[in-house]
């Protein structure tokens, strides 16, 4: 049992628990890493957030049955790729089991040589066409219940000037916002 979990009481009602955090709206990324072979690996993550402005850190939630867990939880480098509603396809199929998630050349390796390149090996996948991409070192990894947090110094930022809002996870569902059309 990790150190969470003790300090943790039981909640009352996992499924009360379940439908209060689908209410949470969160920003959907698919998080990339390569392995010591050069194998691709990335999955749909909802649970990424920024945890400290100095130094800089972000924090990307995987589950530990996740099939990237141990590839993720290894890493030295991993891309949080930030999406947008023009995403949702992809965003499903990296959330899917049993595919083969950089099937369709969406993604892209680094092309400035930056990541963990070496004999046999490729750079870290990145999506060209995200709204934000955030390669990170990794730093730490902390157990939390039935996830690992993965803690990220990031080393390369790059945004996307494109409009298109942001894909969301709410309500156990992808979603784009829709701008409001009252003033303050």
């Amino acid at each position: 049992m990790s150190p969470v979990q003790e300090q943790t009481p039981a909640v009352a009602d996992a499924q009360a628990f379940k439908d209060a955090m689908a209410l949470l709206a969160a920003p959907v990324s698919v998080v990339t890493t390569v392995d010591d072979t050069g194998r691709r690996w990335g999955f749909t993550a909802s649970s990424v957030s920024s945890v400290s402005l100095s130094p800089p850190l972000v924090m990307v939630g995987i589950a530990l049955t996740s099939s990237c867990h141990t590839p993720m939880s290894q890493a030295r480098e991993f891309v949080i790729n930030v999406l947008d509603a023009r995403h949702r396809n992809l965003a499903q199929r990296f959330a899917a089991r049993g595919v083969d998630r950089f099937a369709d050349g969406d993604f892209a390796a680094w092309q400035d040589g930056t990541g963990p390149q070496g004999p046999g090996q490729a750079g870290l996948p990145y999506l060209p066409g995200a709204k934000v991409l955030l390669r990170c070192r990794a730093v730490d990894a902390i157990r939390a219940g039935d996830h690992d947090l993965l803690l990220g110094t990031p080393l390369e930022i790059r945004t996307n000037s494109a409009t298109a809002p942001p894909l969301l996870w709410y309500q156990r569902g992808f979603h784009t916002p829709v701008p409001s059309d009252h003033a303050g």
